[in-house]
């Protein structure tokens, strides 16, 4: 394992947000939201808005079992956590960002390039509940907390943006997240995960495997099948619901905490994003992240 070392702030992404559905529509919603329940909405716009206060975290741990150690592996020279840090520092909707870890090694490095660290439970299941955890041990009052996974290292603060956006203009929802378009190749990869939405862009399940499925059993090269990015925001309020929410089936068949939410019955929200980096999974996907920072002059 490399010394972890500091080093300067990455350029920025050229990559564009751009919603599933429009926004308009999300505008719609909670213009009718504030008529039905004005003196609650007036109240929250008079303070700066609509879920207006938002908290990025990145939760960190050391033990994996596809990849131990994964947030201290270096990426062209830095530390994989350094650089997701180092992205969302770069979101404009984001008032503070902390990284939330149970492991003092990960803790050092992250202090050692400036950023600040709320230490966690080992007992968190999950990020998001490592997520929830942090928020408390802020005591600050969030509106908004987007969990941004720390093996995102070429993440676009525009993503970040545009899900703590899409959130603030859909009051039904209680979590948003993005998607992308998959590429044929990964269909069949477990690690890639996919997504469907309906109509008005909230999400409608998630999987491991390749969903739609057609008859032929095979990948329609036609289709816009649409792959999952990690990056997650969810309502405060309900973050705080959530560790008490009992696991359930689909979640722990398929492995991914956001069914839960669903099973539950929660509403979604889904943007889709022009973004062809993924995150690192396993070690083979360390040189394919620096290939691709290399191809962008990302130093």
């Amino acid at each position: 394992m490399a010394v972890c070392s500091s080093g300067s702030e990455p350029s920025g992404s050229s990559g564009k947000v751009w919603i599933v559905h429009s926004l308009i529509i999300g505008a719609a919603v909670a213009a009718a939201a504030v008529a039905a329940h004005g003196g609650f909405f007036r109240r929250l716009l008079r303070r700066g808005g609509y879920r207006s206060r938002v908290v990025g975290i990145i939760p960190a741990r050391f033990a994996s079992s596809r990849f131990q150690g994964k947030p201290l592996v270096h990426i062209l020279g830095k530390p994989m956590i350094q650089r997701t840090w180092e992205r969302a520092k770069m979101a404009s909707t984001l008032d503070h960002v902390v990284v939330a870890t149970d492991d003092e090694a990960i803790a050092k490095c992250c202090r050692g390039f400036g950023a600040d660290v709320v230490m966690t439970s080992e007992a968190c299941k999950n990020g998001t509940e490592r997520c929830n955890e942090a928020l408390e041990k802020l005591g600050k009052d969030y509106d908004v907390v987007v969990n941004i996974q720390g093996d995102e290292p070429l993440i676009d603060p525009e993503i970040i943006d545009g899900i703590v956006k899409s959130l603030q203009e859909s009051p039904d929802a209680v979590f948003s997240t993005a998607v992308t378009s998959l590429k044929p190749d990964d269909g069949t990869d477990p690690n890639r995960v996919k997504c469907i939405v309906d109509n008005n862009g909230y999400a409608i399940y998630f999987s491991r495997g390749l969903i739609p499925y057609n008859k032929s059993g095979k990948v329609n090269p036609q289709f816009p099948y649409l792959l999952h990015l990690g990056i997650q925001s969810f309502d405060a309020k309900f973050l705080k619901i959530y560790p008490k929410l009992a696991p359930t089936p689909l979640q722990l068949e398929e492995d991914l905490e956001q069914l839960k939410v669903l099973e539950n019955g929660y509403k979604m929200k889904v943007i889709k994003v022009d973004h062809d980096a993924h995150g690192v999974d396993i070690p083979e996907d360390v040189q394919k992240i620096e290939a691709l920072m290399r191809e962008r002059n990302i130093s």
